[in-house]
């Protein structure tokens, strides 16, 4: 048996064109900068998440951003998969803030309290989107691709 916690079980694999995998826990994610967006969800319900900026995460995999994404390294995408097979993409400029200004969240609480049931325990936070089909639920991974 094992005497993990449940804040100790990888929640988050970071993997594909990435110079290091990663296998996060909640208590890894945790440990980078946190930020709160107040933002309403697909049913128009207010509220503020909590969470890591979703490029932090691919830069501590090594993803390059900056003057770094250019040439061929525009043709890259990110593979966002959860727990359900819904799966949904992001071309990685779209996660640059020198190229635009929209920061995503991957959140872990919602209104002060950790996500859980139906969210699963990661969720993408898009504020800026019109529609909400990739403010996708239950996230368990996160794969860098090239088109």
């Amino acid at each position: 048996m094992s005497s993990t916690t449940p804040a100790d079980d990888i929640v988050l694999t970071v993997n594909g064109d990435v110079a290091r995998s990663l296998q996060l826990t909640l208590t890894d994610l945790s440990r980078f900068p946190r930020h709160n967006v107040r933002a309403k969800d697909e049913l128009g319900k207010e509220s503020l998440f909590a969470g890591v900026i979703l490029d932090e995460i691919l830069r501590a995999a090594g993803v390059k951003f900056g003057k770094e994404l250019r040439g061929k390294r525009l043709t890259d995408y990110l593979l966002v998969e959860t727990a359900d097979g819904y799966r949904v993409v992001f071309a990685l400029p779209e996660l640059d803030s020198t190229y635009g200004d929209t920061e995503i969240l991957l959140a872990d609480s919602r209104d002060e309290k950790p996500l859980e049931g139906s969210d699963g325990r990661l969720r993408l936070i898009i504020p800026h989107e019109k529609r909400y089909a990739r403010w996708v639920r239950q996230i368990v991974a996160l794969s860098i691709c090239r088109a």
